[in-house]
């Protein structure tokens, strides 16, 4: 804290030392109070947060159980992936299918005739209309970009290009123009057709009943399959709308023979998403054991030891975890019986083996423990909610806690102000003594002077 400065008078008193003691020493019990609230404070606003985050973080993670329809995992397999790879969603029925894939899908490549000069070969002027299935663009050439290269590129940098790519390719000493649409599909075919200039673009012209000097290096057409005896159809070689909720990626045309997809409930990913909620709810666990726990060890409490919100939040979770669900119809309606377990320590374990049985005997019910209106997700992210939700206990606590840190903060102001006109104060009360004995020292120096004096004239 900045110190006044006195007019010490002779030097008798050091007032600034002596003020700057006395103002330490009275301040010195009240800012270890204000040190000792600041720190109890700040830890339970860290502890409070750190709650409200795990159970933030464990919400999350009930989202993908809290509804029945999320225990209807499927998974779509191929015989053979080297023809066609499949998945699968929540809209898919078991099933088998027999998949032929007669045809791919494929992007039109077309050969313009061979230009004798390659790129710098001069070709004309004019306009090239060209065009993408039902999407055209128009490229102007000129004496600046006439050049066999220069219409690849003025092609490729069209900005409404819908995606026709050029290129040149060379032959001997020529080159050839090969147009190439990024688009597969029997729709998405190419045409070019030039019209105005002096007339040289007309050897680029192109069209489906005219190839003009082009070589047809590529046909577009679309993909065709055969599912189960039915033939579908598709511009691309993604399937989407054969079977419901199944996706094929066709690799490789097989026409003649048959693979087999087979559509089948994923156990696998239910078992793992049960597994990844007893994850998320150990950590949440373990992070309440942070907080309310104490170590003999080390003699160290958790910031929340003790505390009946945290004690509240903790009895309320762990009981849903472990009584039955009510409406739940099937075979199992509690955790325990799928073989998720309490521990001694308040966390979860998993038997995965009673699990798997759980889910080969009756998924349905599983899933009906999880996310069914009563079910443990559900349940859990109700409570969750309620206890996180704006005025609710714990943001009713962190707005108090947060009221009593700008508490703090004014007090110590407060105190620092105090402080300060205190240590002027004292320097000004030191200052006027040590001006006083300063003044005293003189009055006597006088005296002493003149008793001296008349001493020297009575030896006279």
């Amino acid at each position: 804290m900045a110190t006044t400065s006195g007019i010490t008078g002779g030097s008798q008193i050091d007032a600034n030392s002596l003020a700057q003691q006395l103002v330490s020493a009275e301040r010195a019990p009240l800012d270890a109070q204000i040190a000792r609230e600041t720190t109890r404070i700040t830890t339970q606003v860290s502890a409070l947060g750190s709650l409200m985050g795990s159970l933030s973080t464990f919400r999350n993670a009930l989202s993908s159980l809290r509804t029945t329809e999320a225990f209807n995992v499927r998974q779509a397999t191929s015989s053979d992936n080297t023809k066609f790879t499949a998945t699968a969603t929540s809209a898919a029925t078991a099933g088998s299918y027999s998949v032929e894939v007669e045809q791919l899908a494929a992007a039109q490549q077309i050969s313009s005739p061979l230009f004798a000069s390659g790129a710098t070969h001069v070709v004309g002027t004019g306009t090239l209309s060209i065009a993408l299935g039902n999407n055209g663009f128009n490229v102007n050439i000129d004496s600046s970009n006439q050049t066999l290269g220069g219409i690849r590129d003025a092609i490729n940098a069209a900005s409404n290009n819908p995606g026709v790519r050029a290129t040149l390719v060379r032959e001997g000493s020529g080159s050839h123009l090969v147009l190439s649409s990024t688009q597969t599909g029997a729709a998405n075919v190419i045409s070019v057709t030039p019209f105005g200039g002096n007339g040289g673009l007309a050897q680029l012209a192109y069209s489906a009943n005219n190839h003009g000097g082009y070589e047809v290096l590529t046909q577009a057409q679309n993909a065709i399959v055969n599912i189960a005896g039915y033939e579908s159809t598709s511009s691309t070689n993604t399937v989407t709308n054969a079977i419901d909720g199944v996706t094929l990626r066709l690799v490789a045309a097989d026409p003649g023979h048959t693979q087999t997809l087979t559509v089948s409930d994923d156990r696998s990913a239910i078992a793992g998403k049960v597994n990844s909620f007893v994850s998320a709810y150990n950590a949440l666990q373990a992070q309440v054991k942070r907080l309310s726990g104490y170590d003999s060890a080390t003699k160290v409490a958790g910031p929340m030891l003790g505390d009946s919100l945290l004690n509240s939040i903790s009895s309320q979770l762990r009981n849903t975890l472990q009584k039955p669900v009510t409406g739940a119809s099937g075979n199992f309606n509690t955790l325990a019986s799928i073989g998720i377990t309490t521990q001694a320590d308040g966390s979860l374990a998993v038997n995965d083996t009673k699990l798997q049985a759980a889910l080969n005997a009756d998924l349905g019910s599983v899933g009906r423990l999880f996310g069914s209106a009563n079910g443990v997700a559900s349940t859990l992210t109700a409570q969750i909610e309620e206890r996180l939700q704006s005025n609710g206990a714990l943001d009713t606590r962190s707005q108090n806690l947060l009221v009593q840190q700008r508490q703090l903060t004014q007090r110590q102001s407060a105190i620092d102000s105090r402080m300060k006109s205190l240590m002027a104060n004292y320097v000004r009360q030191f200052t006027a003594l040590d001006n006083m004995l300063s003044s005293m020292q003189t009055t006597s120096s006088f005296l002493s002077q003149q008793i001296d004096s008349l001493a020297n004239l009575n030896k006279k």
